[in-house]
């Protein structure tokens, strides 16, 4: 018997049982992870948020597992077939997996050959001869001839007997397991092009005769073989070592199941009859299905880490730097139906909207700029914001042309993402944000008030809209809905909502609350102006005591009567604090921010049965400085002017660039010229690095060193490395120069240009 799903957990995750049932419980009563990572850390043992999510999420597992063990029991119990060591075995079975495994044998099933042949009466034919291999099969055949129980004959006998232990054989559990980790081990994935495909499926021609070892095939390359398998372009198969060999050898897999049943060939007269029911057992009943089995695995595992991937992304990207309270003119860049321009003042509310046609057919390339620099004037703009899609860097020149002719708006320029504006523009939440604003001129102001703060903005559009993920439209909707919905739940408590400011989509993503509870706050605020204090939630329709718990902590009011309610102090807690200042005997003002008297304080002094030394340390910490954002500082990236197109790179050039996405073979630098840039993960530091998203993340400004560029294929390498010898080599070849390298490098140094090459054909197929 296994041990309570308490026990369990706590053992999985190397923590207390105690800890595990507080999270339990609290769970079961509604609290949500942020909730219970940052204000009950009392009662879990200061669990972290990572450790509560995944605690959460094999809890739902494990009690899925446990019903779902019930059912099988249950079931097994009414066929009359439930013997004691089978109900040891299901009761300690720890995976779904093992537990499918078990009740194979006794899953109704449609008619099959083996029930057909029992029915015949041939099971004792089959058990005979494989508990004796001695015995002739022909001859103990014979004696079970019944042409109206349709075996006619001593073929249809055997036939019969043979289907009987292939089904027997290929519901053994142990031997199922055997089989699994067999090719687990030794399995190789084949990647063959289909005949005929091989032109229509050019961007996939890497993979047209590929093989790779199933435990080592990445997650990138594993969903580029389903994504050209799914398109009818390649064939995919797991095959051993010894089928590949030419001439291919039978899978000693087929050994394993002989073995796995005691069949050896001796010489007796059953031997070959039992060794080609084992083969065939491999053959029509393991293979195909343990192939496929295998096959999803690797899927599983793939979409799994590109998930992974994807929400790391949009975490960082999610925790960009906000330009803050800064009055942003958002540019939507098009060529001939014009650039649409939005303002947006340090509330994000906008206040005026143009449309400027500087490019063809007008080329009132003097009319957008007057336009420009009167908005700029006019609403004491700060920032330009300009969507880096079609015409981005035309858009741009129009815009360095303003800042040039008009040095006294001390404007800057920053290129934003647009990924996701134009879902953004045509939602619900668009039209019920900007009711009287076009369609056409919704997206310049999401692209304005991304600059201001992005995770405001962002949380708007559907994680899977924005595009920062590798192959995310291959994997499992649902699953990536749920991963990144958690991210954005993360990053949204991390930094705090400012109620009288926030949107609906945004409040609907705190704690507690919900769009319908969002909703209510908004109409409540716009009624009765800003709330002034948390405890004025408590009036809003349908915002019970529950949902003020959870909500309470992550609402900042930053103008309110209490500077508490600025902070991540929970109201629960202010009592707590009330202690502290009647003991200092200093307002609450006055002790907010003074960093030296705080950390003199001993936090233990304060404590009480209800608030213990996690929640007191933090309260300090908190009023050092109230609501701290964890963001990083804003930062203008200058791109080259004299960059405005892929043909003006050349290699050996030092660019400052923005990070636009990472996977795990690299990252996506956007220089400037329309075309992102991929730095190979070999490329990315002097050191070795395994995982790219330990140097970059989404929104980072990086120095590159531009290595290749291919134009005809629109590709270009890059370098972090710059200082790198073996890229200065190859950038002295592409020119024509000299190198100054005496000797030859080691072969290893070249290893970046090839593995670029590489990452390339999996982004064609991507």
């Amino acid at each position: 018997m296994l041990p309570s799903i308490e026990l369990r957990l706590a053992a999985e995750l190397g923590v207390m049982p105690a800890q595990v049932v507080a999270a339990i419980r609290l769970f079961d009563e509604g609290a949500s992870v942020p909730f219970v990572a940052r204000y009950r850390k009392e009662a879990t043992g200061h669990l972290d948020d990572g450790q509560l999510r995944a605690l959460k999420e094999r809890l739902e597992y494990l009690r899925e597992l446990d019903q779902r063990r019930a059912a099988i029991l249950a079931e097994i119990e009414r066929q009359g077939k439930l013997t004691d060591a089978l109900r040891r075995a299901i009761e300690e079975a720890e995976t779904k997996q093992r537990l499918e495994d078990l009740y194979l044998p006794y899953r109704p099933k449609r008619r099959t050959k083996a029930q057909i042949a029992r029915e015949a009466g041939l099971e004792p034919l089959a058990l005979g001869l494989h508990a004796d291999p001695g015995l002739d099969p022909e001859v103990e055949a014979a004696k079970y001839l019944d042409a109206d129980k349709g075996v006619p004959d001593v073929k249809a006998a055997l036939e019969g007997a043979r289907q009987i232990l292939m089904e027997r054989f290929s519901e053994d559990a142990a031997l199922l397991d055997d089989l699994r980790r067999f090719l687990m081990a030794e399995g190789i994935v084949v990647s063959t092009v289909i005949e005929g495909k091989e032109a229509v499926g050019a961007k996939y021609r890497d993979w047209f005769a590929y093989q790779e070892p199933w435990r080592d095939v990445p997650s990138h390359r594993a969903l580029a073989l389903f994504r050209g398998r799914q398109e009818e372009i390649l064939r995919l198969s797991l095959k051993t070592m010894p089928e590949l060999a030419d001439p291919p050898q039978p899978s000693p897999a087929i050994e394993r199941v002989a073995k796995h049943f005691g069949l050896a060939l001796k010489g007796r007269p059953a031997d070959r009859w039992l060794w080609e029911t084992a083969r065939w057992t491999w053959l029509v009943k393991l293979s195909l299905s343990l192939e496929s089995e295998l096959m999803a695995a690797l899927r599983a595992r793939a979409e799994e880490e590109a998930m992974r991937v994807f929400a790391k992304n949009l975490k960082h990207l999610l925790l960009a730097a906000p330009a803050g309270a800064r009055t942003v003119i958002g540019l939507d860049p098009g060529i001939r139906t014009g650039v649409k321009v939005a303002v947006c003042d340090g509330t994000s509310k906008l206040v005026e909207t143009a449309t400027i046609y500087p490019f063809e057919p007008r080329r009132d390339w003097e009319g957008a700029i007057a336009t420009l620099a009167r908005l700029a004037r006019m609403h004491h703009a700060q920032l330009i914001a300009i969507g880096n899609g079609t015409a981005s860097r035309e858009t741009e020149r129009l815009v360095a042309d303003l800042i040039e002719r008009h040095p006294e708006l001390k404007l800057a320029k920053v290129v934003v993402s647009e990924a996701g504006a134009s879902v953004y523009s045509a939602s619900e939440i668009a039209a019920r944000e900007l009711p009287d604003v076009d369609v056409s001129l919704r997206g310049a102001v999401s692209i304005a008030r991304r600059l201001q703060d992005p995770l405001a903005e962002l949380v708007k559009i559907d994680p899977k809209s924005i595009g920062v993920g590798q192959y995310q439209h291959d994997v499992d909707q649902t699953k990536l809905a749920r991963m990144l919905d958690a991210v954005v739940e993360d990053c949204v408590h991390a930094v705090g909502v400012e109620v009288n400011t926030a949107s609906i989509p945004l409040l609907a993503r705190v704690s507690g609350l919900n769009a319908g509870l969002a909703a209510n706050i908004v109409a409540y605020r716009e009624a009765n102006g800003p709330f002034r204090t948390r405890e004025a939630l408590k009036n809003v329709p349908r915002l019970g005591a529950k949902a003020f718990e959870q909500a309470a902590g992550f609402l900042r009011i930053a103008q309110g009567d209490n500077p508490l309610d600025a902070s991540s102090v929970h109201p629960e807690a202010y009592p707590v604090v009330e202690r502290i200042l009647a003991d200092l005997k200093r307002d609450l003002r006055s002790v907010i921010g003074d960093v030296r008297l705080l950390r003199s304080l001993d936090a233990s002094k304060y404590t009480d049965e209800r608030f213990g030394l996690p929640t007191v340390r933090d309260i300090l910490r908190e009023l050092e400085k109230p609501g701290r954002d964890p963001r990083p500082v804003f930062k203008v990236p200058a791109f080259q002017e004299s960059i405005r197109d892929i043909a003006d790179l050349r290699p050996g050039m030092v660019l400052e660039g923005v990070v636009t996405n990472v996977t795990n073979f690299g990252a996506f630098v956007d220089i400037g010229v329309h075309q992102d840039g991929l730095v190979h993960v070999s490329a990315l530091a002097e050191r070795f690095v395994k995982d790219p998203h330990q140097v970059v993340r989404p929104g980072d400004i990086v120095q590159v060193k531009v290595v290749d560029v291919d134009l005809e294929r629109r590709r270009i390498a890059l370098s972090m490395r710059l200082t790198d010898k073996a890229c200065l080599r190859r950038m002295d070849r592409a020119s024509g120069k000299p190198s100054g390298a005496k000797g030859s490098e080691k072969a290893g140094r070249e290893a970046p240009t090839s593995a670029m090459a590489a990452a390339f054909a999996r982004v064609r197929a991507r």
